[in-house]
């Protein structure tokens, strides 16, 4: 199940490298919302494409209200692995059991190369302070995403 603009964010907390991270807790500390992303696997091309993309929009990002948290079905090895080789600046939490990506609709059928799959759907959140959907986006392009997304959000490059 897909969720659209005013639905009410699913709830998690999950686990990083170092401890965990919470939506909750991600918005009481952003100015206007939290950015949520859901990517297939840690330290492949359109993922590490995609995560530097968010870590060179980071200080703006933040600048416009805005937090960031990646999220993966990547153990919490792999995070710590990917956060260093690519100095990724904003926390990556891994959902082995996909329950948050299923929630958000994350995960599920998808088109690879011409076969029917089922795996992580590239997808992206915008959360706003009062914990409802102000954007979604399902099955993204890893490249130039993150400038759509701050256009969207009127945020200069």
């Amino acid at each position: 199940m897909k969720l659209e603009e005013g639905a009410v964010a699913p709830e998690f907390e999950l686990p990083t490298y170092d401890g965990s991270v919470s939506l909750k807790d991600e918005l009481a500390k952003a100015q206007k919302g939290v950015i949520v992303y859901f990517y297939p696997r840690a330290m492949t091309p359109g993922c590490t494409t995609e995560a530097c993309d968010f870590r060179d929009s980071l200080n703006s990002l933040k600048s416009a209200g805005y937090t960031v948290i990646g999220i993966s079905p990547d153990k919490a090895e792999s995070l710590q692995k990917f956060t260093a080789r690519d100095s990724l600046n904003f926390p990556l939490a891994s959902d082995p059991d996909r329950h948050v990506m299923e929630a958000y609709g994350a995960y599920g059928d998808k088109m690879n190369y011409g076969k029917l799959i089922k795996g992580v759907i590239r997808s992206t959140f915008v959360v706003g302070k009062d914990g409802r959907i102000v954007s979604a986006k399902y099955a993204v392009k890893a490249k130039g995403h993150v400038a759509r997304l701050r256009k969207e959000l009127g945020i200069d490059a």
